[in-house]
């Protein structure tokens, strides 16, 4: 079966659905990587921010993998970028960024990409923006695409 895009504010998701994109990003950021922090840190409730998703299907599948958009300002912010290990290599996450870029045109997008994957992102046209920083014992880097139009 062929993956479906999806892309919802949080209020609008089944609960279900919700339930298993942020499992996806605990296993993924906190058991996986061994990274005990606050995922769940209120940015999915801001009225503004946007989920996209992979499911197998219909919007009530599996979830494959998953990012989030925030309104930083005028500014966007991409993150939480997760995909479940068994859907690994389809290219999902690329599809997700490029959904994701698409849907902040106009606008400069900023986000903060673990430093092992900032060539992956700069694939899409991100550079460095800032100096290393370790969030959580991981280094990152912060990176901006500017905006177009």
């Amino acid at each position: 079966m062929n993956p479906t895009l999806h892309s919802s504010s949080v209020a609008e998701i089944d609960p279900v659905v919700l339930y298993e994109i942020l499992r996806l990003r605990v296993d993924v950021f906190v058991v996986e990587q061994e990274c005990p922090y606050p995922e769940l840190d209120g940015r999915d409730l801001e009225p503004t921010a946007r989920l996209l998703w992979f499911a197998d299907g219909d919007a009530d599948a599996r979830v494959l993998a998953t990012l989030r958009v925030l309104h930083d300002g005028d500014d966007r912010r991409i993150g939480r970028v997760a995909t479940a290990a068994a859907a690994r290599g389809r290219g999902l996450a690329a599809d997700l960024m490029r959904a994701a870029v698409d849907g902040c045109e106009g606008r400069l997008i900023r986000l903060d990409a673990q430093a092992h994957l900032s060539g992956w992102y700069a694939r899409f046209g991100f550079v460095v923006d800032g100096d290393e920083f370790l969030e959580d014992g991981i280094p990152h880097l912060p990176m901006a695409l500017a905006a177009t139009r």
